[in-house]
């Protein structure tokens, strides 16, 4: 147990370091660095000469600032080095660390992430519970079709037709996770409510798909146990029709949940 613990803390460092360094190499690969593009965005403002002086002695110095002027494993090195101490560096289009930009989105992310996965599980189980049991009926067409019809449609799509479903029919513009006066505030129990009643659109919207697919999921794994001796011993012995699913089977099913 220890040397498979082992094995598999080892694999997932180098994995990681090779993806580090894959990723690095793509962003560093294509001509040009952000030195050049914040250059030619002060070009742009100020309108000096591409190429100047001025020019060049910008592109320079925020080469120099961001290590953009050394050997590209060199850069890595100093990256990764300052990571593993807890420094992810400072962002060069906001000029602020790395881990207060993530800091600020890190809650949201984890509130509308959880709320999608509360409301998927809240769908998908029951419907791919009652589509098993009621096989090759019209409820089961049904719940199939509709399942198809959130795999096909696409995201955007979904988050378009929602959002102008909202505004035309109930004269509600959800242009955020907050609406205005609570943007910037601090947290009370009315920016609570106020995200709450914001979060179900992108939760519903992002957890359209994962919601139809789970239903497959549920569906036919309990269909496998349904079929198994130990239900038709249980259901031979008089057990209860609702009280044997959700007892046996539905609980070896649930393993991919």
């Amino acid at each position: 147990m220890i040397a498979f613990f082992v094995r598999r803390t080892i694999l997932a460092l180098v994995t990681v370091v090779l993806i580090s360094i894959i990723s690095f190499g793509i962003v560093v690969a294509p001509p040009g660095d952000f030195a050049t593009v914040y250059a030619d965005r002060v070009n742009y403002r100020l309108g000096f000469t591409r190429g100047g002086e001025a020019y060049q002695q910008l592109e320079a110095e925020i080469r120099a600032r961001f290590n953009l002027d050394r050997p590209v494993y060199v850069q890595y090195w100093k990256w990764a080095w300052d990571l593993l101490h807890g420094d992810m560096g400072i962002s060069m289009t906001e000029e602020r660390p790395v881990k207060e930009i993530i800091g600020e989105r890190l809650l949201m992310t984890l509130i509308l992430s959880g709320t999608t996965i509360l409301i998927t599980w809240m769908m998908a189980l029951p419907i791919g519970i009652y589509a098993a049991v009621r096989q090759h009926s019209f409820e089961d067409y049904a719940l199939t079709f509709v399942g198809f019809i959130g795999l096909a449609t696409p995201d955007f799509l979904l988050a378009l037709l929602m959002l102008w479903i909202m505004f035309d029919k109930f004269d509600v513009l959800l242009d955020g996770l907050f609406s205005t006066e609570y943007l910037g505030e601090p947290w009370s129990l009315g920016k609570v409510w106020d995200l709450m009643n914001h979060m179900w659109i992108p939760a519903i919207v992002l957890g359209t798909s994962g919601t139809a697919g789970l239903i497959r999921i549920m569906r036919n794994n309990l269909l496998d146990e349904l079929r198994k001796p130990y239900v038709v011993t249980a259901r031979a012995k008089g057990v209860a029709e609702w009280r044997l699913v959700l007892k046996y089977p539905v609980r070896v099913a649930l393993n991919p949940f």
